[in-house]
């Protein structure tokens, strides 16, 4: 690898890959030196000499949410890529996000990322990278025929995704992707414009400050008249990205705020019986740096609820903090604990909840996963489980479900990094972020539905206002799929793959997989 932060380019030495072989379950590729993200790195061939030309990549990934810690020059379209493990810790390695410039039009590669920490992965089941350029600004997957997920003997059979690529447009900067990214930036930019808009029934307020002062907002929203002390009211909690790498929760969170304060009258009539309290993002540190699963002090913040440190955890401290105050105050009752993440193996959306040995506490868990999967498509009653697992004792579901009053409901909702399957399709439909935000719009309905079940909110809208049952949407999307649709803009002729070249044959690895692989 060579790199080239001024003029001066250095000259790379040629790569030997390691040959040693190890069946772990994850990965033990040699992270050495990977404590940073790539800056304008410009891979040059051995013997090259003068400044970098057209065709010499240029990766980098040196800014919010970035991660790419080293590359190695393979030969001119083949090149080994790193991803900078999480900070202080080296065990999670999966989010990748970085650029690559300085092409040439038609310049064909082959992309290996060979130190990912988990063995299990919907690269398995067809999910592909991201990507997008500066003329395309749209997020498009890249199609299944060019990406690779395999066990490689170059790299100590650890598992290796590999993808072709061809670059069309010289000038345009390319984008990689994991997911879709969602930065702490971006999160700031939505709430200040919900801010400016005034609304009488949004608060927005710092519940505490990340180790690196960052802002853990807390947004609420009722009708003001609700808020009066002494009145009794129940409260109504959604927590997200508490594992920086899992981008589609954001978007599921901001689908759930954007409905609750908008005019609908589903939105209105929840807004006047219930409190919403709203932390989108609880580990705003991680999600800067380009972390996967911990806090910039290297914690998995989902695993200490049961014991969170003011000064190592202040964002779990900060929001256990507030919940138990709530759940002491007699004006409030809290009602719900949901916490969203993402899923790297599995499809759909689906819930963990809970499990009590008083089956009427059971039973009555059960109610709001079953009303979910009835306004949400791609949400499996099937995934959903409930469990109380020794290693998940420190999660937020199990450590509020557990010392919170018994009529609190807490549930983990996660969905799939990749897909969904409906009842009515065995083809798989990729989620968009506009998918995931439908996620969140359901889920805020099903809040009427559970109130409405139990006898605390009564109501018959005109069927002009019912959203459609979940057959009339899924037979609707459907008939849009199978639809001709015509190319009208450039997004979607990148869709269609008529804009980049990516039929590249030659360049294909072919996969490799033995069943009797430890998982």
């Amino acid at each position: 690898m060579s790199s080239e932060n001024n003029d001066e380019p250095s000259q790379p030495l040629p790569q030997k890959r390691n040959n040693n072989n190890n069946s772990d379950s994850e990965s033990d590729v040699n992270n050495d030196h990977l404590i940073g993200n790539v800056q304008r790195v410009v891979i040059i061939p051995p013997n090259y000499e003068g400044k970098p030309k057209k065709g010499h990549l240029i990766f980098d990934a040196s800014f919010e949410c970035g991660n790419l810690g080293r590359i190695d020059y393979v030969n001119d379209c083949e090149y080994d890529l790193f991803i900078r493990p999480d900070t202080c810790s080296p065990r999670f390695r999966c989010w990748f996000l970085f650029t690559v410039e300085n092409v040439k039009a038609n310049q064909r590669v082959i992309f290996h990322i060979v130190n990912f920490s988990k063995v299990k992965s919907l690269y398995r089941d067809g999910m592909t990278p991201l990507v997008k350029s500066t003329s395309r600004k749209k997020w498009q997957r890249l199609p299944t025929r060019n990406v690779f997920y395999y066990r490689c003997p170059d790299h100590r059979k650890n598992y290796v995704m590999s993808f072709t690529f061809c670059f069309d447009r010289e000038d345009d900067i390319y984008q990689f992707a994991y997911s879709f990214p969602y930065t702490y930036t971006k999160l700031q930019n939505y709430l200040d414009n919900i801010e400016q808009r005034q609304l009488d029934f949004v608060q927005r307020r710092p519940l505490v400050y990340s180790v690196q002062k960052r802002r853990l907002d807390l947004i609420t929203v009722t009708n003001p008249s609700l808020l009066v002390k002494g009145k009794r009211k129940k409260v109504v909690i959604v927590t997200a990205r508490v594992h920086p790498g899992e981008t589609p929760s954001s978007y599921v969170c901001q689908g759930f705020i954007e409905f609750i304060i908008s005019d609908h009258p589903i939105a209105r009539l929840l807004r006047d019986h219930i409190v919403f309290q709203i932390v989108p993002m609880l580990n705003p540190d991680g999600v800067f740096l380009g972390n996967q699963r911990c806090s910039l002090l290297g914690f998995d913040l989902n695993r200490v609820w049961n014991e969170p440190s003011h000064w190592a955890h202040p964002e779990i401290f900060g929001i256990k903090t507030h919940i138990m105050n709530l759940n002491e105050d007699p004006d409030f009752e809290v009602d719900f604990f949901i916490d969203i993440h993402a899923h790297s193996t599995m499809m759909n959306g689906f819930m963990y909840g809970n499990t009590y040995d008083d089956a009427s506490r059971l039973e009555k868990h059960g109610v709001f996963p079953r009303l979910l999967s009835r306004n949400a498509e791609d949400f499996s009653i099937n995934n959903t489980s409930f469990n109380r697992d020794a290693f998940k004792a420190g999660t937020g579901r199990r450590t509020l479900g557990g010392c919170l009053q018994e009529s609190t409901h807490c549930y983990t909702l996660e969905v799939s990094f990749f897909s969904y399957q409906t009842s009515a399709n065995s083809q798989a439909i990729s989620y968009t972020e506009d998918l995931y935000q439908q996620l969140g719009r359901n889920l805020a309905r099903t809040f009427l539905d559970y109130y409405k079940t139990m006898n605390y909110i009564s109501w018959s809208p005109s069927c002009s206002i019912m959203p459609r049952l979940k057959e009339d949407r899924i037979k609707s999307r459907l008939t849009r799929q199978s639809a001709n649709m015509p190319i009208v803009n450039q997004d979607e002729a990148f869709l269609n793959g008529e804009t980049f070249n990516l039929s590249m044959g030659e360049f294909i690895y072919p996969q490799t997989r033995n069943s009797n692989d430890p998982e």
